[in-house]
């Protein structure tokens, strides 16, 4: 099933969807400007409910909620913002490359370049985590930040992310594990 499509997704979506499953090339977004924080929200709140059918005001207060909690800045340049979304819609994963880093609030106070969105919604168990714990393993590599940094198209950025979470699934060592 693909991501953006509408309807109910299956009790176990958690067990079935991971990275691989939920980014295609059309949720990749490169060369995006936004100035600060918000703007960059805005844009991918604006993005997702075009893909989901759901009103942008609704998807960016819920990430704007999550932001309160805490920053989703990972560091290296690299932000994973999230929410659980009402309802049983199908979840969705985005990927923007700006353009030039922004002020994300990063521990290491590195500017963000690099940002996954993952909107899961609350009938879908535990998804949400298993998703973002398998966005976190495949972003662990500097070599791969610096190939996703340096890719030209959404597709060879889908190459490298199927690359990368089959390296994980399938027990062959990572870069950094080597």
């Amino acid at each position: 099933m693909a991501s953006g499509t509408r309807g109910n997704p299956p009790a176990n979506m958690e067990i079935w969807m991971g990275i691989t499953d939920l980014l295609s090339s059309s949720n990749v977004l490169l060369d995006v400007s936004a100035n600060t924080k918000r703007d960059l929200l805005e844009f991918m709140s604006n993005e997702a409910a075009s893909r989901l059918g759901r009103p942008s005001q609704e998807i960016l207060d819920a990430l704007l909620a999550r932001e309160q909690i805490g920053s989703t800045a990972l560091g290296k340049g690299v932000a994973l913002p999230h929410a659980e979304l009402d309802g049983d819609g199908l979840p969705i994963v985005l990927l923007a490359r700006l353009r030039r880093g922004i002020e994300f609030d990063s521990r290491d106070d590195e500017p963000v370049d690099i940002v996954f969105l993952v909107l899961w919604p609350s009938s879908g168990g535990k998804g949400l985590l298993t998703a973002m714990s398998e966005i976190c393993r495949t972003l662990r590599d500097p070599q791969s930040l610096k190939r996703l940094r340096s890719a030209e198209t959404p597709e060879t950025i889908i190459d490298l992310v199927r690359q990368l979470a089959t390296a994980r699934d399938g027990g062959i060592p990572a870069p950094e594990d080597t």
